[in-house]
């Protein structure tokens, strides 16, 4: 008999079941291999999600475990996914999402204490990881105490639809901080590791209404004291094309595209959403977070000098000098 147990494949209709059971990733935990659980969410990605699925089971590192959470896919998606369940090791289990839009799918996971793993990593449908995306992340998580809250992220090779390369995304030199986080993410979901103790914080805090689950990510560990590590290193080929919900913060076109959005109030919008849920999971927070929240909610309602004082004393940065010059001028305009 083989060492793997089967057991029966999900159907299409019925998403919530395990899929497959690998007793070598109960012996791996058992000799301290640490085990990933990677988050993925799926929603009618039968187009690129083959490669994304083959680039995870291409990884150095073995010992992980996949949940996949699908937002009522129609296309092939499910049986794409069953069909990888029943090839590889690993355990794979499907479940319905909240169909909410991926941010609330994604933090149906990070917020689900039934989830176990030592470490987990978001992933995306449509990505191709690196051979050793996982690894690499892992041997930095590993330098640090297990109760520390920490989040490893990267930048990424931006490719087009078909694979060819284009570029890469920004990289940022300042510093993660809660003062930068406050102001912009630095590193997308689908680059993050974090360890068991940021997972209970996100379950602390809940599914709230965020813009975007990095975004959050990085705001709620630098809150709470916890360590936020910035690699200069790809991880990942990041695929851009027509359906990506933001996609890569490069080009003219995506600098005029957030231009729009800041004189639009959007920028304004943001804001009150993030800082609602900040407010929301304020015990979570050091004292000195809690005080840089209001600081911000201040400065965002003060009078024109009022707004130019809290913004130069204050430690809120952007990563970049353009997008600091651009910040000055929407503090001026109150549109943050």
């Amino acid at each position: 008999m083989s060492s793997v147990e089967q057991r029966s494949v999900a159907k299409a209709d019925q998403p919530s079941e395990l899929l497959h059971v690998d007793h070598r990733t109960e012996l791996s935990l058992a000799c301290r291999v640490p085990c990933i659980t990677i988050l993925l969410c799926t929603h009618n990605g039968s187009r690129f999600l083959a490669a994304q699925l083959a680039s995870l089971e291409g990884q150095s590192h073995q010992n992980w475990r996949l949940v996949v959470s699908d937002d009522g896919s129609s296309d092939d998606t499910l049986a794409i996914i069953q069909h990888f369940a029943q090839r590889v090791a690993q355990p794979v289990e499907l479940r319905e999402g909240p169909r909410q839009g991926p941010s609330a799918n994604f933090l149906a996971l990070a917020t689900d204490p039934d989830i176990p793993g030592d470490y987990f990593a978001f992933c995306d449908q449509d990505d191709v990881w690196h051979r050793e995306k996982l690894s690499r992340a892992l041997a930095w998580m590993q330098t640090l105490p297990q109760e520390t809250a920490a989040v490893y992220g990267a930048r990424t090779r931006l490719v087009c639809a078909g694979g060819k390369p284009l570029g890469y995304s920004r990289r940022f030199s300042r510093p993660p901080s809660f003062g930068n986080a406050l102001l912009q993410s630095i590193a997308g979901a689908n680059t993050m590791l974090f360890n068991r103790s940021t997972k209970q914080l996100f379950e602390a805090a809940g599914p709230l209404n965020v813009i975007s689950h990095d975004w959050w990510a990085y705001q709620l560990v630098c809150g709470s004291g916890g360590i936020v590590h910035y690699d200069p290193e790809p991880g990942l080929d990041y695929r851009q094309h027509s359906n990506n919900r933001i996609g890569a913060n490069r080009g003219p076109r995506a600098q005029l595209k957030r231009l729009r959005m800041v004189l639009n109030n959007g920028f304004v919008i943001w804001n009150d959403v993030n800082l609602a849920a900040l407010q929301n999971c304020r015990h979570l927070l050091t004292g000195e977070a809690r005080a840089l929240i209001d600081t911000y909610a201040a400065m965002r309602n003060g009078s024109l000098w009022a707004r130019l004082t809290a913004f130069a004393k204050s430690p809120m940065r952007r990563q970049t000098l353009l997008g600091n010059i651009a910040l000055l001028i929407a503090v001026a305009l109150n549109k943050v």
